[in-house]
């Protein structure tokens, strides 16, 4: 399982929210190309990048996005928040994003969506945000007005990347990650899963590894205040890796 640690941007400093709360907000680093190097030189491979202005329905920190590609290694970042079209997502991928976030798109223009997938096979990622078994879009300010499972139907012959899976509830209050809902998605969807929210853990992330249908795990606020080390959390995806591995060869 890959370690996907989260570098939320809010008016150019990396920030993290609780439960999506914007006034539930702390800063962590002022200067978010640190979080970026921290995290290149402890060879993170992929980090999941949210531009949180856009997703609240502000300006884009375009500038800021793409200097922190620039800085990346190539196929490093995946990029969410306010990617809500045709043009924001191709300026996502000339910026040197590699995958693309989505949300709103995936509910209110299914055929652009689907048509994006085919376009860019394996670099759409479908996210489901998901409180109390509703789906939410716009920074989690609405309501999608559809069920998860009619969602991930509609998905289950794209290539998309990967389904995102985002637990509203536990999301930034370090109370453990919902894995149950995670796997049930990506059953549904076909396709691998993302784990998103409340990750606090090496426990959590040990858990999380032994279930076949996760690929990733996003952590955020656990890294930052230091419940869960860096070094920790990659050491445990390793292990996985090797495992995986192990068995792999064993199989063949």
């Amino acid at each position: 399982m890959q370690l996907l640690p989260a570098i939320d941007l809010r008016r150019g400093q990396v920030v993290r929210l609780e439960r999506g709360d914007d006034g539930r907000r702390t800063v962590y680093d002022r200067e978010p190309a640190n979080a970026l190097r921290r995290y290149r030189e402890a060879g993170v491979s992929r980090i999941h990048v949210v531009d949180l202005d856009a997703a609240f329905g502000g300006a884009p920190q375009r500038q800021l996005v793409e200097e922190l590609a620039r800085q990346a290694a190539p196929g490093c970042i995946q990029l969410g928040g306010g990617l809500r079209d045709r043009p924001s997502i191709e300026w996502a991928f000339a910026a040197g994003c590699e995958r693309a976030v989505v949300t709103s798109l995936l509910v209110r223009d299914f055929d652009l969506f689907a048509g994006l997938c085919r376009e860019y096979p394996g670099r759409m990622i479908a996210a489901l945000d998901i409180d109390g078994g509703e789906v939410r879009l716009a920074g989690w300010t609405e309501s999608a007005d559809r069920s998860p499972a009619a969602l991930c139907a509609q998905l289950a012959d794209l290539p998309v990347a990967a389904v995102l899976v985002t637990d509203i509830s536990r999301d930034g209050l370090m109370r453990g990650p919902n894995v149950d809902l995670a796997c049930e998605i990506g059953r549904m969807a076909g396709a691998p899963a993302i784990l998103s929210g409340g990750v606090r853990s090496a426990a959590d992330l040990e858990a999380a590894s032994r279930r076949p249908e996760l690929d990733a795990a996003i952590v955020g606020r656990a890294l930052y205040d230091g419940s869960l080390p860096l070094d920790e959390a990659i050491a445990v995806c390793e292990r996985t890796a090797a495992a995986v591995d192990a068995v792999s060869g064993r199989a063949s």
